[in-house]
């Protein structure tokens, strides 16, 4: 995008955001093709969008059937989704990686400040095993940068051990399954730690309510809070929750609800429905995307994720999923 003239990562109010998120989208409305396609399928001219608010949102699938990309050259890298076996996995090209590392750099720093004031480890074992990871590339990075700290597949003794000679504050960063398996075998009680999960069982376990899991954990650890990292492949920026399931955004990241089985009727704060994100730092790809979670978004701009919607449920289709 040539012409941006906003920074972005120094938004601070909303009329800010809104001028960059109408700029961003008549740029991928004209450059992204899968957007453009679905924007003239579903009748919508962008020359008529005149708000934030009146912005439409890709469904999220389109990023395992079609190449959502508009960044002009070959791109940097491509993530990948995790997907159980047999599953598409999602592909999001990345046409700068300096703007993926500016991007998590500045979440992780508006909620937990400068990295080198931590430890990270990383018990993140499928991410591990498998190429494309986002999650793992920002874990990588995010270590480098606190100077301590270290990635850990199956050694729990090794990962404690580690832990416990470490004097610097510490953050435990786990997939859900993995974060189980060291409370149930340990029950460690950690010291001037923060254990942050990044959700999900990755079909590894059943599924626990969040609010169940965050008390085993909780007890386990012998830690007051949970606190949790929302992110996944398509996105390029990330959500923090610092307890309570209450997630809150970067400058340039919005959460909004619609009706699962009406994507154009957006919803009032504080009503359940499906997440829309608006990720401003998604610039090469697709800024606008309709998830698949479920959640609340409260009238200061935090949301609560409650789950995943039940494809049997819902009626209608995405015009371009195929």
């Amino acid at each position: 995008m040539k012409n941006a003239t906003h920074n972005i990562f120094g938004i601070r109010t909303d009329a800010e955001f809104e001028a960059a998120a109408l700029e961003l989208f008549r740029f991928q409305a004209a450059e992204c093709p899968p957007y453009r396609e679905y924007l003239s399928l579903t009748g919508i001219r962008p020359e008529e969008v005149r708000t934030f608010a009146g912005i439409p949102y890709l469904p999220i699938e389109l990023f395992k059937t079609h190449n959502v990309y508009c960044g002009g050259c070959e791109p940097e890298a491509v993530f990948t989704s995790s997907s159980t076996t047999g599953m598409t996995p999602s592909r999001h090209p990345m046409r700068s990686l300096a703007m993926y590392e500016e991007a998590f750099r500045a979440s992780f720093r508006t909620f937990y400040g400068e990295p080198a004031g931590w430890s990270l480890y990383a018990l993140l074992p499928n991410y591990l095993r498998r190429k494309g990871s986002s999650l793992v590339y920002m874990a990588d990075r995010l270590i480098g940068d606190c100077g301590s700290g270290g990635f850990y597949l199956d050694d729990h003794e090794a990962l404690l051990r580690d832990m416990a000679a470490d004097p610097k504050p510490k953050i435990l960063l786990g997939v859900t399954y993995a974060l189980l398996e060291l409370a149930e075998r340990y029950a460690p009680k950690l010291q001037n730690t923060v254990v942050m999960e990044t959700g999900g069982m990755k079909g590894y376990r059943e599924e626990v309510a969040k609010e169940r899991l965050h008390e085993i954990l909780c007890e386990a650890f012998g830690v007051a809070e949970i606190h949790s990292e929302y992110g996944m492949a398509e996105l390029t920026s990330q959500a923090y929750s610092q307890g309570g399931n209450r997630f809150r955004c970067p400058g340039w990241m919005r959460v909004t609800t619609r009706d699962v089985n009406d994507p154009f009727d957006r919803l009032a704060a504080g009503a359940r429905g499906g997440l829309n994100i608006a990720d401003l730092a998604n610039r090469w790809s697709c800024a606008f995307i309709e998830t698949q979670d479920v959640g609340r978004v409260l009238a200061d701009g935090s949301f609560e994720i409650e789950g995943r919607i039940d494809r049997a449920e819902i009626r209608g289709c995405n015009l371009l999923v195929q």
